[in-house]
This record gives C-alpha cells, structure tokens and sequence, in this order.
C-alpha cells in the first residue's frame, strides 16, 4: 500500500514536510516515510501502533539527514495554540507568534469544541496592530496536530498529558462579550506572553514587528470594512 492510498500516512507526510519544508521536499519525505515503514510493517505485531512507530523513526531520519546537509538539528519550532472554540485567543496568540516572529516558528491554532466563527472584536484589534485574518478557518485539536507540536499553549480547555510535548497553560481572559477596549487589554497580555514564549524557544522577536504593532493608532472606521470581506458575523462570539 503506497502513502496516498493511506490516509493516515498521507496525513503524516504532510506533517513531517511542513516541520521540514526548508530542508526537504515532500517527495523526499514520502520516500523516507515509505522506506521506514518497509523496514518496520513486516515485523509488527500491533498494526495499531505503527503510524506512531513510523512517524517517530522517520522523524529522527529527517532530523538526521537534516543536520548532515548542514540545516539546523531541529526543524522550525512547531506552537500549538489551544482555546475552547478557536474564535479568539488561540487565534490571536497564533497570529501574533507569526508576526512577531516572522516566520521562523510554524504556528497553529485549534479548539476543543470549535464553531467555524471567528470574534469580530479579535479581528479588529488585530487589524489595528497590521494583521488580518484572511485565510485562517476554526479547527478542531487533531492527535496528529498534537503529535506534531513542540509546545502545546492551552487557553482554557484541560488536554491529556501528551508524552514528549511541553505543554503550558495560560489564564487568559475570555473575550466573550467583551467590548474592543477590553479585547485590546487581552491581545496586550497575550503579545507580552508570545514574546516570552518565542524568546524561550530561541527564537528572536523582530524589534520591527514589536515597534510596527505599538505605533499603529486604533482604526475603528475600519473595521467594518474587513468584518465584510472576511464575511463575519457582527458579533462577539464565545472564545
């Protein structure tokens, strides 16, 4: 059986080639991928168990030849960002890692119980700080996003203890109802978060990014205007 005809290996090659985008193609993950599993099916005893099996050899494999083309021994640092509905505080510490970082961690965001809405509110103070939530959709948490992650942030919602993964909680306030002011004072407390986030993970924070955000004034003529492209309901749903 190939990668493509399986979908829970085909979910794993698209993993392990966004972790390794900048060192490897996703061909050559799919190779890897197939020569470890050649190497491990036959002598499985637990059919069960070896996507995990799998997915943990062909990483340390990838990890390996990566350092032997000279690229970092680790991939881009991978921040799963966890609240109860992935409408407003995951979304928003997501958007705010990228941005700060500018690109060197791969960011992701998901919900326990998500709703395919996004809060308004949060959308317009990000606008205020440049960013905009064009191409974001509410997730739900999937084992293999999880699996994926180097820091799992939870906003909210209690997760199992997910073995080798850091996982931190952050108190939060919820922007549920809350009016714009309020929700600024929330994207203030998750940045100075983020920031001491990325600076644990050795990732530098872009002085640029942190002076662009705190130099751009509050724009609330438009919002409005992005609410309508983005389609969004004008209300303050649940984070």
């Amino acid at each position: 059986m190939t990668i493509t005809s399986d979908l829970t290996f085909a979910r794993m090659a698209d993993e392990l080639a966004y972790r390794f985008e900048a060192t490897f193609s996703r061909d050559e993950v799919v190779a890897i991928i197939e020569r470890v599993r050649a190497d491990l099916e036959p002598t499985s005893r637990h059919p069960e168990f070896l996507p995990v099996l799998v997915e943990r050899a062909a990483r340390d494999l990838l990890t390996s030849q990566a350092r032997m083309r000279g690229a970092p021994a680790g991939a881009m640092p991978e921040i799963l960002f966890v609240c109860e509905h992935n409408e407003g505080r995951s979304q928003m510490a997501a958007a705010l890692a990228e941005h700060l970082s500018e690109g060197q961690v791969h960011v992701r965001s998901a919900g326990a119980t998500p709703t395919g809405l996004l809060n308004p509110a949060v959308v317009a103070v990000l606008a205020e700080r440049g960013i905009e939530l064009t191409h974001v959709y509410p997730a739900p948490i999937r084992e293999d996003t999880l699996r994926a992650a180097d820091v799992v942030v939870t906003m909210g919602p209690d997760l199992p203890l997910i073995p080798g993964r850091r996982q931190v909680s952050w108190d939060i306030e919820d922007p549920h109802h809350r009016s714009v002011d309020d929700v600024r004072a929330i994207r203030e407390d998750i940045e100075q978060r983020v920031i001491e986030l990325l600076s644990e993970l050795g990732v530098s924070v872009s002085p640029d990014a942190v002076r662009a955000s705190h130099t751009q004034a509050p724009r609330p003529a438009q919002h409005h205007g992005l609410l309508e492209r983005l389609h969004l309901p004008r209300r303050v749903s649940h984070a």
